[in-house]
């Protein structure tokens, strides 16, 4: 069997298939594989904040606009995939109230909403808050449910024409005379596609993918667990007001509240130890917020691979908004080839447009991007919307709880 499209996205993640449903929206005519089902990876395995760019105000300016950009157009776009829950970033005793004030002035520097409020006052939003709460601040985090997302996301790209292929592993990429002449693809889909350009959006499995062309990503892979428990009690995110650290966010989906998380090296996203350590001393920190969950019945725990990018030297990334890379391999000889590396949930919209742009770019088409303000596919119906999440097989453990 034999396909053949302009682009060939591959991975099934939010941004592989925000990338799909933007070249889409432009006219583009888009293949999109996935090895497994679709959100698979590091999207379908996440806590589901949707962050307002306070984590991020004092570290990153630049990524905290972002963020909190990001935000706004999904509440818009995404409907029934976002839960406006709030956040409060708790400083507890033994936290530093000089990080609290620069965390706040970091906020208000960044535009991002925010308001100081006691212990007190917090306990009245949070009853069961840890006494030693002295002050929070208030900032409009919210809760995404990826498997929605990215059902919709990928729904409405096939609207616009996208093709999608999921229990379809790339097995090779075929290069000849500096260009990506096609790709064996098996599983399911078992053919050979051919593609003017191929876009790498395979997360943590983005370094061997792009080896398959002969180019040169380094990764920096990092572990994570999320513990989910039976408390259904809280309103608001929780965010430890400190330097990030292991569990310190508490986010609350409708049944079950998610406990999160670590940050541990490892060497293959599909090999790689676990350690109940981890797990114990993230329900222990997250405790110290919010001590009810400390004898709530853990329903599940997953563990998920995060992206990042460690470049040696400057490869040619395009600078964007947020810890993630847009690489254009033309500089590595292979002119019809990009990888993104990194990024996260809440600004993976932006992440697609700009590898959109690139791939326009390249393809002399003029179509400017859209997916900002135009609405997913049932938004609003999320009955229909965990229909779709079903039949694009994108069941994920981040959010089982809430998708019906």
């Amino acid at each position: 069997m034999a396909v053949e499209t302009t682009v060939l996205v591959v991975g099934g993640g939010a941004t592989g298939v925000g990338v799909a449903r933007d070249l889409a929206l432009r006219g583009v005519d888009v293949v999109l594989v996935n090895r497994g089902r679709l959100g698979g990876g590091t999207s379908g395995r996440s806590h589901g904040l949707l962050h307002s760019g306070a984590r991020y105000a004092e570290s990153d300016p630049e990524r905290a606009a972002a963020c909190l950009a990001e935000n706004r157009v999904l509440r818009d776009i995404a409907g029934g995939c976002v839960r406006d829950t709030g956040g409060l970033f708790v400083s507890l005793a033994d936290d530093d109230p000089d990080y609290f004030a620069e965390k706040r002035a970091a906020c208000e520097a960044a535009a991002i909403p925010v308001e100081s409020v006691d212990g007190e006052t917090a306990r009245e939003r949070v009853p069961d808050l840890a006494d030693d709460a002295e002050r929070a601040l208030r900032v409009p985090d919210a809760v995404v449910y990826p498997s929605r997302l990215v059902a919709a996301t990928v729904a409405d790209a096939c609207d616009h024409g996208a093709t999608v292929y999921t229990h379809a592993p790339v097995e090779a990429l075929h290069v000849s005379e500096g260009r990506v002449a096609g790709a064996t693809v098996g599983g399911d889909l078992d053919a050979q596609v051919a593609a003017d350009y191929v876009v790498n959006a395979t997360g943590p499995w983005a370094g061997s993918l792009a080896a398959m062309a002969g180019v040169d990503v380094p990764m920096r892979l990092t572990r994570g667990v999320l513990v989910s428990v039976d408390y259904d009690r809280l309103g608001p995110v929780l965010n430890r007001c400190r330097v990030p650290d292991d569990g310190d966010v508490v986010v609350p989906h409708e049944r079950e509240t998610v406990l999160g998380t670590t940050s541990v090296p490892v060497e293959d996203p599909d090999d790689y130890e676990t350690d109940q350590s981890e797990i114990d001393r993230t329900v222990e920190e997250c405790a110290a917020m919010l001590p009810a969950v400390r004898g709530a019945e853990a329903v599940r725990t997953w563990w998920g691979v995060r992206p990042g990018y460690a470049p040696e030297a400057d490869r040619g990334g395009r600078a964007v908004p947020g810890e993630f890379a847009l690489l254009d391999h033309a500089g590595d000889g292979v002119d019809n080839f990009a990888s993104i590396v990194g990024g996260d949930l809440t600004t993976h919209r932006l992440t697609a447009a700009a590898a959109a742009d690139l791939v326009c770019d390249y393809l002399g088409v003029a179509a400017d991007c859209r997916t900002d303000e135009r609405p997913l596919a049932a938004a609003d119906d999320p009955d229909r919307l965990d229909e779709l999440v079903a039949e694009f097989g994108a069941v994920n453990p981040a959010d089982v709880d809430v998708v019906h």
